[in-house]
Parts: C-alpha cells; sequence; structure tokens
C-alpha cells in the first residue's frame, strides 16, 4: 500500500511533463554524433537543484534512458552511432536503411529499446537488492573473464577469421596507446603529450563509422548511384516481429545481466546480445545484411542496460556505468546517499525512480514512434548535402566533448583506417570491440596478477570465472564447430 502513495507523486502534471522534456531532450542528444547520455545528464544536473528528488532524478532518468535510445538514429540512418552503444546497430540497421527501409528499421528499434527498457525495470522494481549482490561478487579475475569472453565474438562476427583476427589485435594494440594503467609508464604515444590518455574513444567511433561511410558515399557520388527514394512506413512486418521475438528476450536478459555488473555498460551488452542472437539464429548468414533482429538484439540489450545498471547504484552506492556515476552527483545533490540504507530512509523517492523508469521507457516508445517519419526524410537529401552533413557534424562531435585538437586527428585517422578495412574486407566492428574491451582486458588481468601475488589460478578458482572461461571457449570454438557440423550434413546429403 505505501508502494502505491509512493508513486502518486509520479501522477503530477508537473513532474509528467519534466519527464517527458527529459526523455526528448536525451532522445535529442543521443541522436547527434558524439554528444552522449553522459554529456546530457551532467550538462542538466544543475537544473534539479530546485526541483523535488523525485522530479529532478527522473528528469535525469529520462535523459539517460532517451539519449542511449537516440543512438541508434544516427546509426541507421547515416551510419554514425549517435553513442558507443549504438555501434552494433549500425551492422543491420543501414544496411537496411539502404534498402529503403529506413523507417521499419527505426521501428523495430524503437519497439526493442521498449522492450529492453521495460523488461529491465522490472526487474529493477522487484529484485533490486536482491540482484545486486552479485555486483559484489566480481573482483579482478570476473571481469578479466567477462572481458575475454566478449573478445571472443570477433570469432563469430567476422566472415573470415583470419582477417576477424587481424582486426581485433589491432584493436587491442591500438588500445594500448597512452598511460599504463598500473604503473603510468607512456607507451606508443611517440612523444606527443596529446596520446597521453590514449585515443577518446567517441572520436575513434565516429572515424571509424562515419568518416569511413563519407569517403565510400563519395566514390559513389562520382559513380553517379541513385540516391534512396523510399523509407518505408514505421512499422516492422508480422513476420519480422515473430522473427524478433527470442532476439528481444535474449536481448532484453543480457542486457539486464550486463548492466548489474558495474563498469561494463551499453556498448559490452549490444554486442555480446547480437553475437548472442547470431550465434543462436538459424538463419546467421542474414545477419549484417539489413535484418530485423539484428536490430532488436542491440537494441533491447542496450535499453536494458539503463534500467538495470540503476541495481547497484541504488542498493550498493556503487555506479554501473559512467552515466549513473554521473547521477550519482544527482543524489548526492538532493542530499540522498545511494546504497542500502537509501531503501530504509527514503523509499518514496527509491519507489519513484522506479516508477519513473517506467514512465520515461513510455515516452520514448511515443516520441521515438511519431518522430520515425521526420527523421527517415534525412535519407531523401542528395548524397552530395548530406556527406557534407556529416562531416560537419563528425568534426563538432569529435571536438566538443573534451575541446581537444588531437581528437579531430584522432577521427580522421581512425576515417582512412576504417575506409581502407571496408574496402580490403575487414571487419570493423571487430576492431570496434577490441577498443571496448582491451583496456577491461589488460587493466584487470595486471591487476588480479597483483592482488595474487602473480597466481594465475585465481583466475580459476571462482564459479563466475570458471563460467566466463567456459563460455569463452564455447564461444571461440564455435564458429569451427559449426562449420565441421554443416560439412558434415552437406557430405551426408551427398
Amino acid at each position: 500500500m505505501d508502494s502505491i502513495a509512493f508513486l502518486t507523486p509520479l501522477l503530477d502534471l508537473q513532474v509528467l511533463l519534466t519527464i517527458a522534456a527529459g526523455t526528448l531532450g536525451g532522445l535529442v542528444i543521443g541522436a547527434l554524433p558524439g554528444l552522449t547520455a553522459t554529456m546530457g545528464v551532467a550538462l542538466l544536473i544543475p537544473l534539479t537543484f530546485g526541483m523535488t528528488p523525485v522530479m529532478g532524478l527522473n528528469m535525469l532518468i529520462g535523459i539517460y534512458i532517451g539519449g542511449i535510445y537516440g543512438g541508434c538514429v544516427s546509426s541507421i540512418l547515416l551510419r554514425t552511432p549517435g553513442t558507443p552503444a549504438s555501434a552494433a546497430t549500425v551492422l543491420d540497421g543501414y544496411p537496411m536503411a539502404q534498402k529503403g527501409e529506413a523507417g521499419k528499421a527505426l521501428g523495430m528499434a524503437t519497439i526493442a529499446s521498449t522492450v529492453g527498457g521495460l523488461i529491465a525495470a522490472i526487474v529493477l522494481a522487484t529484485l533490486a537488492p536482491q540482484l545486486a549482490g552479485i555486483a559484489l561478487e566480481f573482483g579482478a579475475p570476473e571481469y578479466f573473464a567477462l572481458a575475454l569472453f566478449g573478445l571472443t565474438i570477433i570469432a563469430s562476427l567476422s566472415g573470415d577469421l583470419l582477417k576477424g583476427a587481424i582486426s581485433g589485435l589491432l584493436g587491442i594494440l591500438i588500445s594500448t596507446v597512452g598511460a599504463d594503467p598500473i604503473s603510468g609508464v607512456m607507451r606508443y604515444t611517440f612523444g606527443i603529450q596529446g596520446f597521453a590518455s590514449g585515443f577518446s574513444f567517441t572520436p575513434a567511433l565516429i572515424g571509424l563509422f562515419a568518416l569511413s561511410e563519407v569517403f565510400t558515399q563519395m566514390e559513389r557520388i562520382a559513380a553517379k548511384e541513385e540516391p534512396i527514394k523510399s523509407v518505408s512506413g514505421r512499422w516492422p512486418s508480422r513476420g519480422e516481429l515473430k522473427a524478433s521475438r527470442g532476439a528481444l528476450v535474449r536481448g532484453s536478459i543480457i542486457g539486464t545481466l550486463i548492466g548489474i555488473v558495474p563498469g561494463t555498460g551499453s556498448g559490452t551488452a549490444s554486442w555480446i546480445s547480437y553475437n548472442e542472437t547470431r550465434r543462436a539464429s538459424k538463419t546467421p548468414e542474414k545477419f549484417g545484411t539489413g535484418y530485423a533482429p539484428g536490430i532488436a538484439a542491440t537494441e533491447s540489450a542496450n535499453n536494458a542496460v539503463c534500467a538495470s545498471a540503476l541495481i547497484p547504484l541504488l542498493a550498493l552506492g556503487i555506479p554501473g556505468d559512467v552515466v549513473t556515476a554521473v547521477l550519482m552527483g544527482g543524489l548526492l545533490i538532493q542530499g540522498l546517499a545511494p546504497g542500502p540504507m537509501l531503501f530504509q530512509t527514503n523509499p518514496d523517492v527509491v519507489v519513484g525512480m522506479f516508477g519513473g523508469t517506467f514512465i520515461a521507457t513510455i515516452f520514448m516508445f511515443i516520441f521515438g514512434m511519431a518522430l520515425i517519419p521526420l527523421f527517415s526524410r534525412i535519407l531523401m537529401i542528395p548524397r552530395r548535402l548530406l556527406a557534407m552533413s556529416i562531416v560537419v557534424f563528425c568534426f563538432i562531435g569529435s571536438f566538443s566533448i573534451n575541446l581537444n585538437p588531437v581528437d579531430l586527428y584522432t577521427m580522421v585517422g581512425f576515417g582512412v583506417l576504417g575506409w581502407g578495412m571496408q574496402k580490403f574486407g575487414f571487419s570493423q566492428a571487430a576492431l570496434c570491440i577490441a577498443l571496448i574491451l582491451g583496456p577491461l582486458l589488460e587493466s584487470n588481468l595486471r591487476r588480479g596478477l597483483l592482488q595474487n601475488d602473480d597466481n594465475v589460478l585465481a583466475f580459476i578458482s571462482t564459479p563466475i570465472t570458471l563460467l566466463f572461461l567456459a563460455l569463452t571457449v564455447l564461444s571461440a570454438g564455435w564458429p569451427f564447430l559449426s562449420r565441421a557440423i554443416q560439412r558434415r550434413r552437406a557430405a551426408q546429403n551427398i
């Protein structure tokens, strides 16, 4: 009965309008390359000073949810990930848009984001304190095993295993540029001070996917390729929705579980979900060609992280990802200390945030579906103007993050690298995964060895590490096993 009473403030029109404004603002921020949900939450925290805790915190949650979803818009339409969380959506979203089905692709992304967000919100509201205990079991060996499992996705995503491995190893090498995470010694900077903290991830991502696509578009313009004249409706077909059911459930579960583990985030969840959905599919060859379940897998996972990342924040006082770390500042500004005692001292705020997560997800669905026709018209702009606009957004987005000119060089360098990889059949996705997981893998391997006096047995001494290592072996060996099974079946049919 108390919980119902605590939800009453959410029915206030001013609170609802504030959540709606935050969600819409987050959607716009996420859709613009380089403007991340983290930036949106950080910039608008001062606006919560004069608000009640429920109103202010739910506005920030709306920005978070809208921002993560908004990244799919530019990923699908421009092959430019609006946020790192939407990088995996490029693989099927952009090819679908190029086939004249941009509206359907955006509709599938909106539905998937809503399903993932609602499922994770239900888990948040019912199991937050219990599931948060899982996060306490993760130490350096567990994070290392998780990162190692994530890197094996490369083997499944790459059509050519050798080129995929080369792309992944190149990504790991690039991720080592800058200060050593343990000793602080500079590595591979060649005396350039701007590389002391390594390559900034968002400019690298923008260059790898967006600027490289501009170079490809320039080639098509030279070849006088016809622009896209049809963008389809906003609703996926019944068959596409039916084919995507498994991807929606799998992505929501994976995103929820990944979000509970502090320090992982939406990017990791979307790549793992995409790989596992592709592996479980009876038609894996359709992934990467504009296949609706591929979009469903990534978008349900990255939005599920939004709600589940609040679980360790509220229950343990440990931020689940970068955005919730900033959101923690919003809690402290309101005079609230996140952690187990928050459930005892301020149950009204906790229940209000649970309800606000549901409401923000519903607003995300409404705004997302309503704006699809407007977003889709971007593809009808002549290619020359579109290419010029993408270049402008690339430079503005890359520079606005840190106001550092080095980020512009990073973006251009990765753009040339991505264009070359695309042209010669190397996997940009494999490089992206390695850039995300490489630092997590290295720092936790080193930290785990230091904590256990260089005893490698510590990495196989807990049930969690054994589980992830077993999944690593299975994931790495699956491409070879599946090919052997296919050859055997082909031989039997002969």
